[in-house]
């Protein structure tokens, strides 16, 4: 069972990255304002993190989570400079496609049931 603490840690990085994106301030032609933030996991000790991506258009989920992974760096920083406490964790960033089937799922059982 995951701590009150790596939630909270984990809710508030999905925020400040979000952020980030929708203010432009990752400078990497894939990072886009559709991408979104699905879902933040904290390992116990607050060492790393997995950030899970999503486009909401669909495609380019790949390349967006790239491009993310490529500024880590610059990422963590900014964390680190709104967070306070001691370890901001390693980011490590992972295309989330589950929004996409689901809508393609939704698709297939509406054609079923015309």
């Amino acid at each position: 069972m995951k701590g009150f603490r790596t939630e909270r840690v984990g809710h508030i990085i999905q925020e400040k990255i979000g952020s980030l994106i929708l203010e432009g301030k990752i400078k990497d032609n894939r990072v886009t304002s559709f991408l979104s933030i699905t879902k933040v996991d904290v390992s116990k000790d607050l060492s790393y993190a997995d950030v899970y991506v999503s486009d909401i258009r669909g495609k380019n989920i790949e390349k967006g989570a790239e491009g993310l992974q490529n500024a880590a760096g610059f990422i963590q920083s900014q964390l680190g400079k709104s967070m306070h406490i001691k370890k901001i964790p390693h980011l490590r960033f992972h295309a989330d496609t589950s929004v996409g089937d689901s809508f393609d799922l939704i698709k297939k059982i509406e054609k079923l049931c015309e």
